[in-house]
C-alpha cells in the first residue's frame, strides 16, 4: 500500500518533469515557425528591377519575361506607363513564380503573383499589355482579361495608341508591323487594303507624312502599293 507520503512525491515529481518540458516544447514550437517561415520565403522571389512592362529581374540575376502578354517597348505608345504599373506593382517585393517555359539560358516565361493577385492578368485587364498566347491552361483566364480591355477600349487599346484616323490629316500613310512576320510595311491612300489597316503605336506602328519619312524609319512599301504613287 502506498503512502500519502509516496503518492504526494510521486506527483511532485510528475510535475517537475511537465514543467521541464514546457521549454522543450516551446522550443519546437519556434523552430517549426521559423523553417515554416524559411521554406515560405523559399518559394517566394524578390523583384529587383523591372526592365519594361513584361520583364523584370529577380535577385541573383535571374530575368521573367510574364506568360502571355506584350507589353509596349518604353519608347512605344504607353511603354512609359505600362513599366511603371509593374514597378508599382511587384518591384522591392517578393513574387510566387510559376515558371511555364524557357526562352534561354538565363531568361524564363512565368507566372507571377503577387499573394493572390495574377500579376500577368492585371497588365492585361489595365490594358497596358497586348495578349499574347503562351498555350497555357491560365490563358483561359488571361484571354477574357485582354477583351475586356479592348472592349473597354483602355490602355494600348484607346485611340490614343490604337488609330485608323491620322492625328494630323496631311499625314495618311500608315506604316504597319506584319504580325506574322519581322517585316514593316507602309500603306498609304489608293492602296488595296489601305482602310482596314489599323495603326497600333504600342507595336512601334506610326503614322508619316512621306513615303520617305517612311522609308527613312525602315518601313518598305507594301505590296499592295505597287504600281501606285503616293499623293497627298
Amino acid at each position: 500500500m502506498v503512502s500519502k507520503k509516496d503518492a504526494l512525491g510521486k506527483r511532485a515529481v510528475y510535475f517537475l518533469g511537465y514543467l521541464l518540458l514546457i521549454p522543450s516544447m516551446l522550443f519546437n514550437i519556434y523552430l517549426w515557425a521559423r523553417l515554416s517561415q524559411s521554406q515560405a520565403e523559399q518559394s517566394t522571389f524578390k523583384v529587383v528591377k523591372v526592365i519594361d512592362g513584361d520583364t523584370i529581374i529577380l535577385e541573383g540575376d535571374q530575368s521573367i519575361r510574364l506568360a502571355s502578354i506584350n507589353a509596349p517597348e518604353t519608347e512605344f505608345c504607353l511603354g512609359k506607363e505600362a513599366k511603371k504599373r509593374l514597378e508599382d506593382l511587384v518591384l522591392g517585393k517578393r513574387i510566387k513564380l510559376e515558371v511555364t517555359s524557357r526562352e534561354s539560358y538565363n531568361r524564363m516565361i512565368g507566372l507571377v503573383s503577387l499573394r493572390d493577385t495574377l500579376i500577368n492578368q492585371i497588365m492585361l485587364e489595365e490594358g497596358l499589355s497586348r495578349y499574347d498566347s503562351s498555350g497555357i491552361k491560365q490563358d483561359e483566364i488571361l484571354l477574357p482579361a485582354a477583351n475586356r480591355a479592348r472592349e473597354a477600349k483602355i490602355g494600348v487599346y484607346s485611340e490614343k495608341c490604337t488609330q485608323t484616323k491620322p492625328p494630323n490629316p496631311q499625314c495618311l500613310i500608315k506604316g504597319n508591323a506584319d504580325k506574322h512576320s519581322s517585316k514593316k510595311l507602309y500603306h498609304f491612300p489608293g492602296c488595296s487594303g489601305y482602310s482596314i489597316v489599323v495603326v497600333e503605336k504600342d507595336r512601334g506602328e506610326n503614322w508619316f507624312c512621306s513615303e520617305k519619312e517612311a522609308k527613312k524609319q525602315g518601313f518598305v512599301k507594301s505590296e499592295q502599293c505597287f504600281g501606285k504613287v503616293f499623293r497627298k
